[in-house]
């Protein structure tokens, strides 16, 4: 299968992007919410081997079907390990088809004065990128956080993503932007304005034949990114649910046209390690279900 046909998947796939990225201080939480209590397991090696078994129950599970998942956001560590014998971007691709992308930042920095969390330096990305695009990958993902609506702080974070975001474009991948925008900010809908503005200005370095994708928080007004959906150099814009419950996101997701789901807690909701088979597959096709559901507005 060719690089084109994949983005053909993501440019006009009916369904939706899983996002299995957990990592750092994320994992136990996401183990948690799954049963995997904090005892069942010591070091980081035992806690990254337990959260590959998530993802790799989800992944092999028949309710995790290309036709409904269009791609799968992954843990730079993931692409090291296998799923049934595949590495496992090879593994999505070939055997589910599903679009594999990966994280690339290196998390967060702290809030600062502008209430923003830029993204840490990413050392050897270029080697990452070059590593990932050798196993199959399709696109990356970046994540900064935007917590007040100052300007100075959301243009710094746009700034930053499409500095990244270009460089990921000249080797040859996709990249999808995410500056989250916290659902708990008291200016909410005023940090959402300043970022579609900066994001709109933005979109003015990406070379005519390049192509971006956004991963934003579901807005306070309905189809306010819709400028960003319709931008010729925009593949697809998606959403977080950034802590919104899975019904919330769906219900403020399908007032949004054109916008599909990135979800990952919203996805997984209501898995548990101790389900049977039957249990956790039926569990998880009602959510994958709902959220495509939802994302085909």
């Amino acid at each position: 299968m060719t690089a084109a046909e994949k983005l053909q998947k993501v440019a006009t796939g009916k369904g939706f992007i899983a996002a299995l990225d957990q990592s750092g201080g994320s994992t136990p939480k996401a183990l948690a919410l799954y049963g995997v209590a904090e005892s069942e397991y010591s070091g980081e090696t035992e806690m990254y081997d337990r959260v590959h078994e998530m993802r790799t129950r989800i992944m092999t599970s028949p309710a995790f079907d290309g036709d409904r998942v269009l791609g799968a956001i992954l843990f730079e560590g993931t692409l090291d390990r296998t799923v049934e014998g595949l590495p496992t971007a090879t593994y999505l691709w070939e055997r589910r088809g599903v679009v594999p992308f990966v994280k690339v930042d290196q998390g967060l920095a702290d809030e600062d004065a502008d209430g923003v969390q830029m993204m840490k330096d990413i050392p050897g990305l270029d080697a990452l990128l070059a590593r990932a695009r050798d196993a199959g990958v399709f696109g990356t993902k970046m994540r900064s956080v935007i917590k007040r609506a100052t300007p100075e702080g959301v243009q710094r974070v746009v700034d930053q993503q499409f500095a990244v975001g270009l460089r990921i474009v000249a080797a040859g991948l996709v990249p999808i932007l995410e500056p989250e925008v916290d659902i708990h900010a008291p200016d909410k809908a005023e940090a959402e304005a300043l970022l579609r503005d900066a994001l709109l200005a933005g979109l003015d370095a990406v070379p005519a034949d390049a192509k971006v994708m956004f991963k934003l928080t579901l807005p306070e007004a309905d189809d306010f990114y819709a400028p960003l959906v319709a931008h010729p150099r925009v593949l697809r814009v998606v959403a977080l649910s950034g802590g919104y419950s899975r019904d919330e996101a769906n219900a403020r997701l399908s007032r949004n046209r054109g916008v599909i789901a990135s979800f990952s807690r919203a996805l997984a909701d209501g898995l548990n390690a101790k389900m049977d088979a039957a249990e956790f597959d039926a569990a998880l096709d009602a959510s994958v279900a709902a959220i495509q559901a939802a994302s085909a507005t």
